[in-house]
């Protein structure tokens, strides 16, 4: 098969497209013929050689596709030869085929092309597993979304909506608000020139930046509150005010996706395709996809996602 390999870590440059040994798939997983990938920070991360797959996993990089299926190991159940599925992957998503264990497997959501569903997996687990799982986001309840113009913030403002949510969101520019608004946020703030916490008190804060947005975070929080750390594009080391989350009974939870276990990652997949599938069939939720490039440019992908102005997600399609 054709992939794209990290010739060294480093800049886009170092991304090649070249030929890779085929995967075979083991017990438990089925081998997917890949239509298309997306573009996470964290392949960002890990083209730089910060953000290694998990022990046995793909080196290749791609957290998530969609596509064919091509072979069935014999202790799989449930998945047949030619199944249209997308799937969340620890690696291996940036190449024409990868091996995924089935419980990481959901059907294309109804109404959604097989392209386009490439951009579900890794936004839909993320989302539903930190807000609903974790943060037990409930009706009538305020979600801060932070970043709410990327592929996670895009999907968070959906389905906080349709679960019935009051949602904010932050941004850089009057634009890229303006765009958020129109998917359903009912409130948009410009974090270069807005101080959030003096504006929204939120029931659940879903944030990306860690570190430079801890405090801050902690005061939007209302009594009760429930803030998720995702990401740490803000860095990783803050000084935090036990006195100021135990004044609002406050809970602050960080989470991973890629290198929990099989069978949450399962667990999680099912879930989605229990309660988000149907949102996107009835149309209250929908992919949002920025643009779509043939998989042998990953590279200028991610020099676009680098440089800024991204709205949703970078989707890779393979050829042929």
């Amino acid at each position: 098969m054709q992939a794209i390999t990290i010739s060294a870590p480093g800049g886009p440059e170092a991304l090649v497209w070249t030929a890779a040994p085929d995967p075979t798939p083991g017990p438990g997983e089925v081998l997917v013929r890949v239509a298309a990938t997306a573009v996470n920070r964290a392949d960002l991360l890990q083209r730089k050689g910060f953000y290694p797959p998990p022990p046995g996993s793909s080196e290749i990089v791609g957290l998530e596709c969609s596509g064919t299926v091509v072979e069935v190991a014999p202790d799989v159940t449930g998945w047949s030869i030619g199944d249209e599925v997308c799937a969340l992957l620890a690696g291996g998503g940036y190449a024409e085929l990868v091996a995924v264990p089935a419980a990481q497997l959901m059907p294309v959501p109804s109404g959604v092309d097989l392209v386009s569903a490439a951009a579900l997996p890794e936004v839909a687990c993320t989302v539903w597993s930190n807000v609903v799982q974790t943060a037990r986001l409930g009706v009538g309840e305020t979600l801060l979304v932070h970043g709410g113009a990327g592929g996670i913030g895009t999907h968070a403002i959906q389905v906080g909506k349709a679960l019935g949510a009051t949602v904010a969101v932050t941004a850089g520019s009057a634009e890229r608000l303006t765009r958020c608004a129109e998917l359903g946020a009912d409130i948009t703030l410009d974090y270069r020139s807005t101080a959030f916490e003096d504006e929204v008190a939120a029931d659940v804060i879903l944030d990306n930046m860690g570190a430079k947005y801890l405090s801050r975070n902690i005061a939007a929080l209302k009594r009760g509150g429930r803030l998720v750390v995702i990401g740490m594009q803000g860095g990783t080391k803050a000084e935090f005010d036990i006195g100021a989350v135990l004044a609002k009974n406050a809970v602050v939870t960080a989470t991973s996706l890629r290198y929990r276990p099989i069978a949450e990652k399962g667990a999680i997949c099912a879930a989605v395709a229990e309660h988000v599938w149907p949102l996107i069939a009835s149309g209250a939720v929908r992919p949002v996809v920025h643009e779509v490039l043939p998989l042998p440019r990953a590279a200028d992908a991610h020099r676009m996602l680098e440089a800024g102005g991204v709205f949703g997600k970078l989707v890779l399609a393979a050829e042929g």
